[in-house]
């Protein structure tokens, strides 16, 4: 829990609570005369945006560590993939098809905030994009074991609004995907990564980057649906281009259900403390 201290100087919310209630004049009605932090017209300008990214660091940041939140698991994929439930709806027989990741992730979810519990809520706590499809499901799961899960949205034109699923105190909404996508992997224990369209790749291609290059640990990286997968990424040849090592292909693994994924996540853990290194 971030330590709070008694500050000698007036606070900044009591000031912007009795700037609101001078009187009305020419003068106080003058752009120039709002405070500036509570000013949102000077907030948006276009010089300010080093300013925004900062609170969209540091607002998430903390927090997290007021709900201690120490860890988490990620989970990407598609917002179009439906529920089994309403699979009949979807715009492809391929999408209808892939309504068996939604009960995937959800199962997968359950079952990693049952074990969540365990730490209070403090270690893999699920985090997703807060939409719809696979997030919904992962938001879903967590909910029906009886735990807290994070959805990080974004505005966009044609969305979104979080799920019923997220924790609301856990419902967050972001401006820049750059901050967005260091935040789902600063806490991350294991990357899943479901079926999806352009954000899942990216947010995918982004992780194997950051793990491939150093920039950051090795964790496990689980892609759900290998049919689905070599579809749409010819792996080996990439590999055989030599565009990418042959190792770098062992940065992730494939798997179908969600005890493959539980499995993986333990055995990684297992050979993580016998050897004091991540599983390669």
């Amino acid at each position: 829990m971030t330590k709070s201290f008694e500050s000698r100087f007036r606070d900044a919310g009591i000031d912007r609570k009795t700037a609101s209630e001078v009187p009305d004049t020419p003068q106080t009605r003058s752009p120039a005369y709002r405070l500036a932090f509570a000013d949102e017209d000077f907030m948006c300008r276009s010089e300010l945006r080093p300013v925004r990214l900062q609170l969209e660091l540091l607002k998430f940041e903390m927090l997290m560590d007021e709900m201690d939140i120490d860890s988490t698991i990620v989970m990407f994929g598609g917002a179009r993939i439906p529920s089994p439930a309403n699979k009949d709806t979807a715009r492809t027989k391929t999408l209808a098809d892939l309504s068996r990741f939604y009960e995937e992730a959800r199962r997968f979810a359950f079952a990693m905030t049952e074990r969540s519990k365990e730490s209070n809520m403090r270690e893999n706590v699920v985090v997703t994009g807060g939409g719809p499809g696979v997030m919904e499901a992962g938001n879903l799961g967590a909910h029906e074991a009886g735990g807290r899960s994070i959805g990080l949205n974004i505005v966009l034109p044609h969305e979104q609004a979080p799920n019923a699923y997220v924790t609301p105190e856990l419902a967050f909404n972001f401006h820049y995907f750059a901050i967005r996508k260091m935040h789902f992997l600063m806490r991350a224990a294991a990357i899943c990564v479901f079926p999806g369209g352009f954000g899942t790749l990216d947010e995918l291609f982004e992780t194997l980057t950051l793990i491939q290059t150093g920039r950051m640990d090795r964790i496990p990286v689980l892609l759900f649906g290998r049919e689905f997968w070599d579809g749409i990424v010819n792996w080996d040849a990439l590999s055989e281009a030599g565009t990418i090592s042959a190792e770098d292909l062992d940065l992730f693994k494939f798997v179908e259900t969600a005890e493959e994924a539980l499995e993986v996540i333990d055995t990684w853990n297992l050979a993580d403390k016998r050897d004091g290194l991540p599983d390669r």
